[in-house]
């Protein structure tokens, strides 16, 4: 075993989706949050792409700065619509708010990764492309009310009954969606030495 895979894991995050995630690796980690000011981060100018790669990319840093010997994941997600960025909703009145704009329209979900090891640095970023189904407003009241999905961007989930929502989508890696796209998480995680499978 290298010395790398010797290293702590560390996933620099609370978010229980991304954490049920690398749990499917088999993997011994621990999760942290992340001290990285999310709200004061500038973002005038940035695309949607290039926001979420610098989120994921501070999240991972600032977890990185204080255990410098791990080796550290940090993602952040968001929807890109029409030139519009789309994050948590935090509320039903706002998740019914985001999905009624995108009603009938597509969008992309960007999903943004960072992993930073001793003298090692690799980013990812997968973008998904959905098409939403045309709904009217009771439709979209009864999923939010079924899903809850206020802490996802966009304001859906897919691995419940979001699928419902949609009429198509072109994803490259399906676990992005969740959060953490688990394909390239395992090619970086193999190249640093951990035992995956």
């Amino acid at each position: 075993m290298s010395r790398a895979a010797l290293s702590e894991l560390i996933l620099a995050s609370t978010s229980t989706y991304r954490r049920a995630l690398v749990e499917r690796l088999g993997l011994r980690f621990r999760c942290e949050a992340p001290p990285f000011d999310e709200a004061a981060f500038p973002r005038e100018g940035l695309s949607p792409r290039a926001l979420a790669e610098a989120l994921a990319r501070g999240k991972a840093e600032s977890v990185f700065n204080a255990s410098s010997n791990a080796v550290v994941i940090g993602s952040d997600q968001l929807v890109s619509f029409q030139g519009r960025v789309f994050g948590k909703p935090g509320t039903a009145a706002g998740a019914v708010e985001q999905l009624a704009v995108m009603s009938g329209k597509a969008h992309e979900l960007i999903t943004a990764m960072v992993v930073i090891a001793p003298e090692r640095r690799f980013e990812h970023t997968d973008v998904t492309r959905l098409t939403m189904r045309t709904l009217d407003r009771p439709a979209i009241e009864r999923y939010v009310e079924r899903d809850r999905p206020l802490d996802c961007a966009g304001s859906y989930k897919l691995e419940q009954g979001g699928v419902t929502l949609f009429d198509r989508i072109e994803s490259e890696d399906q676990t992005a969606i969740t959060g953490l796209p688990l394909l390239a998480l395992t090619r970086i995680l193999a190249e640093l030495g951990f035992n995956v499978p």
